[in-house]
Parts: structure tokens; sequence; C-alpha cells
């Protein structure tokens, strides 16, 4: 057969809805997976929608070039992205956060977008107010609604430590369990999360696995000229840290450790609800700086000139996701060290890449043996790192990872001959 038609992607001529809180302009956390997808069906000949919240992570202050909108829609790449206003709370607490998704869910569910009758609707979560949304915009229209698993709100809340957590996960678990039951499909980015996705209500052959990729590009430029930029001195060993400074990230141990190592150089490069906390837990501290979240161009490069990338949570985080900070880390080539529960999705994840070290979270004696290992060994420390764009190269490429998002989306549509959306929608 030689017609073009048989060269179509499958979701060619299809119009499709994503509903994600976070998106660009925001470049860490889920929004660049968000974007990189949106702009990858539209690329491919979907008429592409997005509804999405106003930028604000992840310092969680509202991007300035939104203010006093209530309602926007713009064309970014192809893609129609339409934005709601919500609460933006600079601190956490379980009320706070309660506000911020009911501030979403009413107003998404008061002004859906306008827009042409999707053929299916996609949700990322842990939005718990994208994920009911987009399940009640799907139901509407009597078509798939396929949720994309990146993390749990309930789980999360109820390890948290914020105020109120036990009682703001019953609500959470409440609302994912209503979204995730009126699924075609639920994608999960980790096989850590297959057992809490069951125990929701969802069959076990709904749920097909769809990792997250490495959205950053290679870094480009010499390390010795960045480190020099950026005022790292060549003989001192730099251990950064990047992206959001939450309670969740148990970040103290990097600051703790800086304190017994004065030797040591730390890095803690992004923003967050908990940044003016660690900055006055290290004021009297020379051999640890704060940087704001570099730009996109300049991410890889940074990344690079570390000695060490460090991932860290707090011990009471059994942590099911894989931080979109890791697959960053992976690809930057050098090695990662994780203070962080040896059970769960990051631990799984540096160990089965074998770039990288862990060590009990919030020790900052264990973190600081690892650090001086990895000192004395340069030849171990750039064998770690190596492992690293490896790995990505073999298990994280952004071909493999959007692929596997189109083979989800594309048998929840049926157009792969199964029938997973029969019977999948109902209000």
């Amino acid at each position: 057969m030689t017609g073009s038609a048989s060269h179509l992607h499958p979701l060619t001529g299809r119009t499709l809805l994503l509903v994600s809180t976070n998106y660009a302009p925001e470049h860490t956390g889920i929004g660049p997976y968000a974007t990189q997808l949106a702009e990858h069906w539209a690329a491919r000949g979907a008429d592409t929608h997005v509804l999405a919240g106003m930028p604000h992570y992840p310092s969680w202050r509202l991007d300035p070039a939104y203010a006093g909108r209530w309602r926007a829609t713009e064309s970014r790449a192809g893609v129609t992205v339409h934005r709601r206003r919500h609460t933006v709370p600079p601190r956490q607490t379980a009320l706070r956060r309660a506000l911020f998704e009911a501030s979403l869910l009413a107003h998404q569910l008061l002004a859906p977008p306008r827009m042409p009758r999707p053929h299916a609707v996609v949700a990322q979560m842990p939005s718990l107010a994208g994920a009911v949304v987009a399940a009640r915009i799907a139901a509407r229209y009597r078509v798939p609604f396929v949720p994309v698993v990146q993390d749990l709100m309930g789980a999360a809340a109820a390890q948290s430590g914020i105020s109120g957590g036990d009682r703001a996960a019953a609500v959470a678990a409440r609302a994912e369990r209503y979204a995730l039951s009126r699924a075609a499909l639920v994608g999960i980015i980790h096989d850590s999360f297959r057992p809490r996705v069951q125990a929701l209500g969802v069959a076990p052959g709904r749920i097909r696995l769809v990792p997250n990729w490495s959205h950053v590009s290679r870094p480009s430029a010499s390390r010795t000229k960045t480190r020099a930029r950026l005022g790292w001195a060549p003989d001192r060993q730099v251990v950064l840290h990047c992206g959001n400074m939450g309670l969740k990230q148990g970040l103290e141990v990097l600051v703790d450790a800086a304190r017994l190592a004065p030797g040591v150089d730390f890095v803690l490069m992004g923003d967050g609800n908990q940044r003016t906390a660690l900055q006055e837990r290290a004021r009297s501290l020379p051999n640890l700086r704060f940087l704001p979240p570099a730009e996109s161009a300049d991410f890889p490069d940074v990344l690079a000139a570390a000695d060490v990338l460090a991932v860290t949570q707090r011990a009471s985080v059994l942590d099911m996701s894989v931080p979109s900070k890791l697959t960053s880390y992976f690809a930057a080539g050098r090695p990662v060290i994780a203070s962080v529960a040896a059970e769960g999705g990051t631990a799984d994840e540096v160990r089965r890449s074998g770039a990288g070290v862990l060590v009990p979270p919030e020790d900052p004696a264990a973190l600081l043996a690892a650090l001086k290992e990895l000192a004395a060994d340069p030849a171990e420390a750039d064998r770690l790192g190596a492992r690293g764009p490896a790995y990505v190269d073999e298990h994280l490429s952004a071909a493999a990872g959007l692929g596997r998002l189109d083979d989800l989306l594309a048998e929840a549509l049926g157009t792969d001959g199964s029938t997973a959306h029969e019977g999948a929608v109902r209000e």
C-alpha cells in the first residue's frame, strides 16, 4: 500500500484535551512533561488543547506576566492553552492546599475550555482538581478519560508533615478514587504506584506503565568555564541540589552537612515554600549558596558543572514517584547521591541506573561519608556519572517516553484494535 494515510500518526486529526495544572513557562516538576507531551501531539497533527492553571511553580508565586488575569487563552508551539485563575498559597498547610485545589476545581468547572468536542481527555495527576475536571469533561462528551499518575496526593499528604495532613489525605484519596474509577486506562510512571492505584479501585488490567523521560538536553559548555562563571572553585567539591524546596524534600540535611564539612561547597538552586526557612537555617554558612532557577538553556551546563548532584527526601516519605530532577541529573553525566528511603521510586531508579549511591535520609554524617568516598576516587565518580547518559539513552529517551503515551492513548481510543474505552465513561 503506497497511500500516505498508512503512515499517519495514530492521533493525527484527533482533538485532544490535556488537563494539567502545571504547564510552560514552568520549567521544573510536571510542567515540562505536560508541555512536551502536548507539543508532541500538536506536531503530529492533533488539534491539541491544554486546560492549565496560572504559572506559579516552583516559587509558589504567581508569574507577574499573568497578574490580574482571571482567564487566558494563548497559543504555544501549536497548542491552545486555556488558563484559569486560582489561589497560590505561599506556605503549605492542609487548609491552604485545599483552597488551592478548590479554586482550581471551581473555576475550571465553571469555565471549561471552549473547544471542539475532544476525542479523549488526558489528566496529569497528582492534581486532584485536574483529575476530577478531566473526568467530568470526558463524561460530558462520552469520550475516554486517561489519567497519568505522576504522584498521588493522598499518600503525599499523609507523609508530608503539613498540619492537618491526615484529614487532607482522606479527602484526597476520595477524590483520587472518584477520578481513577472513571478512567478508561490509567498510566503510572513507576511500578511502585501499581498497588496504590489498585487499592483505589482500578482493575489491574487497566493499568499501563508509562515512565517519564529525560526532558533536558545534554550539556554543551565546558565544565571549567561554567564553574568559573558561577564562581565555583576548581579545587572544591561542589554538591548541587536543584528544583523545588518544599517540606517533602527535607533539604535541612544538606544545610546540616554543610555545617559539618566546611571544606565542601553546597549549592541549592531553585525555589519553593521552604526556601526562606532554609536560608535562615544556613545564615552563617559560607560554604552554602542559594541560586535562582537556571534558564532552560543554561540548566544542563549548570548541572554538569557540579561534582555531585543531590536528591533528598524526608525520612517519613515513602516516595513512589521519580522526581523530575532525577532524569535531568542522569543526562548531566555527574554522579548522584540520593538521601532517600531505601524503598520507593527514587531509590529504585538510582539502583537501576547504576549512576549514583544511596544513603539514609536525614543523615548528614552518612551523606558526608559518601561524598568523601567520591572525592577520594575520581575514577569511580566518573564511572557513576557516565552511567547516567547511558541509562537515558537506553531507557529514558523522549522518543520512547512519548511513544509509550501515544500507545496508551491509542489503546484507550481503540485505534489499536482494543476496546479499552468501552464502559469506562460514566457520570
